[in-house]
């Protein structure tokens, strides 16, 4: 939902259903675009085409780069040809790009395109359309002030002057050679604050990052933080300047990114969805949870498998059912803790496929100093604590016995679990598998299996009873 004062709000809602055009358009004018976008996601369809036939082309072009994917196409689709044409201009090369990304219809993507005419507009937007839209160059904008190095001060600013409103961001100048390879940068201020006979390339700065438009948009989004730059030059195998990713760029890439993750982590599947929860089809929530539950469902058979396995041990020590939980949780957890940790250090590229052995050690001692404490802990409970209450073990086992293999085999849990949780990421890094997609659900699963397995045969082999 919005977060514009709730008054203007009820008043943009109020002339809505009324269908009142000089209300809603008194309304609209104090609202920011991404909060009509949000107020348009949760309108009927009726109500969004006249939301948008009524509001004006320069200002529905900022709320359609703010609404949601699934909804774009659909939006268009309200206009007509000549109000398509104008959203179309109106739109920064990169928004307009992604509106028609959006666009699922190739031959009404075509069409859209075709709408722009034979201007340079047009065939911009086929080069950048040329890029996938998860790379540098699907997410770059063009829209920036570069100058050649042999002018001077005066002639650099006059240069940029006549496209001043159009550039999106002159915090950064780029600076190019005679052969339009990528040479420097300036700021505003270098210009501004030197004499105008000043050559560019006395006061230029070097270029310490780039990108390859073909880089992925993750990727080069965590370089614009690491590095805390304003905005990240995109060139072409030739160190030609293609565009940039700005910083605020960057923060949207990486919301999304960090959305998926976590989409992922909790085992849902498919596209994400960038409407709002309510606004999302039940088909669509549906088809996104369903194959990681019956998947996980179907591996959790094995637990039962192995309880059938040692069903005599456990019908001959019934006390081992107390612990049984506490163990495949503690398990769960240390596994789940290893895999976040793990999964936060590869989105920050400290780790890759290649330190699994580094990581393999890293956490198997990791993994034995948390199982030693937590083993010290359960086994005072089992040894010191459990008699006062006077349950029954077995004949001829004593609460030392059966607490020191309660202990050792909790251990041994959250010492294999904090491997597993590791190293299950870094293995789905291997083979091209994208690490969140194993988290949570899949570790949880794994290490709970694993963790009976344990539990029941070192309990089995400590207290001398037959498998």
């Amino acid at each position: 939902m919005p977060d514009e004062d709730p008054e203007i709000l009820e008043d943009l809602t109020r002339a809505i259903a009324a269908r009142d055009g000089s209300a809603f358009l008194s309304a609209a004018e104090k609202i920011h675009h991404a909060d009509l976008a949000a107020a348009y996601e949760d309108l009927s369809r009726k109500s969004q085409a006249w939301f948008v036939r009524t509001l004006p082309s320069e200002a529905f072009s900022e709320v359609i780069a703010e609404i949601p994917d699934p909804l774009v196409e659909e939006a268009l689709d309200y206009l007509k040809p000549s109000q398509q044409r104008q959203v179309l201009e109106e739109l920064p090369d990169d928004d307009r790009v992604d509106v028609l990304q959006d666009v699922e219809d190739d031959s009404k993507r075509e069409k859209l395109i075709g709408l722009l005419g034979e201007s340079e507009e047009r065939e911009l937007t086929r080069t950048l359309l040329e890029y996938p839209e998860d790379t540098a160059g699907g997410r770059m904008t063009t829209q920036i002030g570069h100058v050649s190095v042999k002018m001077t001060v005066k002639e650099a600013l006059d240069h940029l002057r006549p496209d001043l409103e159009d550039t999106e961001t002159l915090s950064r100048i780029f600076v190019h050679d005679g052969n339009n390879q990528l040479a420097g940068k300036l700021r505003l201020r270098d210009l501004t604050f030197n004499a105008w006979q000043t050559p560019v390339g006395s006061i230029m700065q070097p270029i310490e990052h780039t990108v390859l438009a073909e880089t992925d948009q993750e990727e080069a989004s965590i370089a614009v933080l690491k590095y805390d730059l304003f905005a990240l030059p995109v060139v072409d195998q030739e160190n030609r300047l293609l565009g940039v990713i700005t910083s605020d760029d960057a923060m949207e890439i990486l919301s999304e990114e960090s959305t998926e993750d976590i989409e992922k982590q909790a085992g849902l599947t498919g596209e994400q969805s960038e409407e709002g929860y309510l606004n999302t089809r039940i088909t669509t929530h549906f088809s996104r949870r369903v194959i990681w539950l019956v998947g996980l469902a179907i591996l959790s058979i094995a637990a039962g498998a192995v309880m059938f396995r040692f069903e005599a041990i456990l019908k001959g020590i019934p006390l081992l059912m107390l612990f049984l939980p506490m163990i495949i949780a503690a398990g769960g957890n240390s596994g789940g803790q290893a895999s976040m940790v793990a999964i936060r250090a590869m989105a920050l590229n400290e780790l890759s496929g290649r330190d699994a052995l580094k990581v393999a050690w890293k956490e198997l001692r990791l993994g034995a100093m948390l199982g030693l404490i937590l083993g010290a802990a359960i086994a005072v409970i089992a040894i010191f604590i459990l008699p006062l209450f006077h349950p029954e073990v077995a004949p001829g086992i004593t609460f030392s016995a059966f607490g020191s293999a309660v202990a050792v085999a909790l251990a041994v849990q959250v010492t294999a679990s904090t491997l597993i949780g590791a190293l299950l990421p870094l293995g789905a890094c291997a083979i091209r598998l994208d690490p969140a997609v194993i988290a949570a659900p899949a570790v949880t699963t794994v290490v709970d299996v694993s963790g009976m397995l344990i539990y029941l045969l070192v309990a089995s082999t400590m207290l001398g009873l037959g498998g």
